[in-house]
């Protein structure tokens, strides 16, 4: 076996190799490596598989980091491919070393000064909120399940409809961050509900660090009455994260897809792969 792994190393030179990834994040601590390999992520993991089957370590690169418990129908990664076999024939090789909360749904080859993270046009986010006050086995891994209140569907919209465009949103920029600035360009933001769920999808060019659930945290609370139209757009255009108090849990943010000017998957494999729920109403 050792033998059959070093025959696969027989290129001077690489070639890259994009991948596209889903991850249930329950039981993992982020996309991001942890010093000391402390708690299993998501790159880490891939990394492990890789070096597996290639007999020596290679190092991916993501399109973005995902908090611990935060999950994603679409993350994008690359890494440079020192062995002969096939880009496409990576997504079986890698999957078959994989945990099963980790899948690669896709592999392709890509030029070589493409990047997963710098090359990204946009990345979108979905969060879905469970509204039944009946707690639901199927549903609870992948949604924040608020029942208290009932949630005003229009108002939330409302509050979001503005930030459209380019802004200054350190109001919800986690403090531990070290971006040294706070402008994202929202590219489109909604709030919809069907039956019991209520999803919020926001996509921009990039994301601060704990942004949207920090910004769903407020948009239940405008939701319910406890903030004003009025109060919630003071706080965001003038930065006052003082008044950002609440972030929604983990398990209801999925990274939803990465967009690329020149993508070499089919919308199929990337585009919207988060099924989403559909509940009988009686």
């Amino acid at each position: 076996m050792a033998k059959k792994k070093h025959q696969l190393i027989t290129n001077s030179q690489t070639e890259r190799v994009a991948l596209v990834i889903q991850y249930s994040g329950a039981n993992l601590c982020g996309w991001q490596k942890q010093p000391h390999g402390y708690g299993r992520t998501v790159q880490s993991e891939v990394e492990k598989a890789i070096e597996k089957f290639l007999g020596q370590h290679v190092e991916i690169y993501g399109a973005g980091r995902t908090d611990s418990g935060v999950h994603a129908a679409a993350q994008v990664a690359h890494f440079d491919d020192p062995s002969v076999i096939p880009a496409t024939s990576w997504a079986t090789a890698i999957n078959n070393r994989l945990p099963d909360d980790i899948l690669i749904r896709a592999s392709a080859p890509v030029a070589d000064d493409w990047h997963a993270r710098f090359s990204a046009k946009y990345r979108r986010y979905r969060y879905t909120i469970y509204t039944n006050r009946h707690p639901n086995l199927f549903v609870r891994p992948y949604t924040w399940h608020y029942y208290h209140e009932p949630l005003d569907i229009a108002l939330m919209q409302a509050a979001v409809a503005p930030m459209l465009g380019t802004h200054h949103l350190g109001a919800f920029h986690r403090t531990d961050s070290s971006r040294s600035h706070s402008w994202v360009e929202v590219q489109d933001v909604s709030c919809q509900q069907s039956g019991d769920f209520i999803q919020i999808e926001i996509q921009a060019n990039g994301f601060l660090y704990g942004m949207v659930r920090l910004l769903v945290g407020m948009l239940v609370r405008v939701g319910n009455g406890d903030l004003s139209l009025a109060d919630f757009t003071e706080i965001w255009k003038n930065d006052q994260r003082g008044e950002v108090h609440h972030s929604a849990t983990a398990k209801g943010l999925c990274l939803l897809r990465v967009g690329y000017a020149d993508f070499p998957f089919p919308e199929s494999v990337w585009y919207d792969t988060q099924p989403q729920f559909l509940l009988h109403q009686s």
